[in-house]
């Protein structure tokens, strides 16, 4: 069991699911709908407690009816909360999740006005006290702070980052983290059709990290070192049901088995398969 710290954000879900997906001025009754906490940063909190780990979460929260809410689920699921600084005033960032029982595919719109974490905020966890961090790749200057501040003064801590979409700079917190997590859609924006083209084109200046890259029904993809590259296979269920947090799944899989010292191909085939039996199933309890 590694002690870990996941920094980023905690969101209030509101999920309806529809039979297909509405078009424009369309009108259309879901048929069930389901509030729940969200965010990449907590979900996969969530799935490392579940995988046995001591975890806690560092993120702002509102002080409104929705941050006692996701408090308190974060809290029921085992996850140490007491680092989150509390925005006075503030509102709890939403996310509106249509789900399409058809393909189980989902689309996200979100709305956010709560400050970021900021990097004097990231003073308050023990950071020496961990064996692992991992950081969402967003609100870059003060991540690249925060992260400066880790290798300086927890130099045995693991970082792993997770880059899921394109911001200004985000390239500069690449050296920062001994992981690197790109989601496919960070590639394909970048102009790359293929994960192992756009690896293999960060090599020359990442050659000592270990690089992922998830690339949906293909599974998943890494190189470290120069070094050929590595697949696991997708693990697709008999039937797709919820595709939300999948890839927040995925990642705690991934650290959950590198911190157990698992080779690195096995670590991915465990993530793809814990990702896809999320898949299989709604929702992000009891995954195990």
């Amino acid at each position: 069991m590694s002690r870990i710290l996941t920094v980023g954000v905690a969101t209030l879900d509101i999920i309806n699911t529809v039979d297909h997906y509405p078009a424009e001025d369309e009108e259309l009754r879901a048929s069930t709908q389901s509030v729940c906490r969200g965010g990449n940063a907590a979900n996969t909190a969530a799935l490392l407690a579940q995988l046995g780990h001591k975890v806690a979460f560092i993120g702002t929260l509102a002080d409104d009816a929705g941050a006692r809410f996701i408090e308190q689920e974060l809290r029921g699921a085992g996850i140490e909360v007491d680092y989150c600084p509390r925005i006075a005033g503030g509102r709890t960032p939403t996310s509106y999740i249509t789900l399409n029982e058809a393909t189980g595919s989902r689309t996200i719109v979100h709305y956010r006005e709560l400050p970021e974490l900021a990097a004097a905020q990231f003073a308050t966890p023990p950071l020496a006290d961990f064996d692992w961090c991992h950081f969402e790749g967003r609100n870059v200057g003060a991540t690249a702070r925060m992260l400066r501040r880790l290798r300086a003064t927890s130099p045995g801590v693991r970082i792993s980052l997770e880059i899921e979409k394109p911001r200004t700079g985000i390239e500069t917190l690449y050296p920062l983290a001994d992981i690197l997590i790109f989601a496919r859609a960070f590639v394909v924006a970048a102009g790359y059709s293929e994960a192992d083209s756009f690896l293999a084109q960060l090599q020359p200046e990442t050659r000592e990290q270990l690089l992922v890259c998830t690339w949906g029904s293909q599974g998943a993809f890494a190189q470290i070192g120069g070094g050929a590259t590595l697949h696991a296979p997708a693990v697709t269920p008999h039937e797709v049901i919820d595709s939300v947090g999948a890839g927040d799944v995925f990642n705690a899989g991934l650290i959950d088995a590198l911190a157990r010292d698992i080779p690195t191909v096995d670590a991915l085939n465990r993530a793809c398969r814990l990702a896809g039996r999320k898949v299989g199933r709604r929702g992000l309890k009891n995954i195990l």
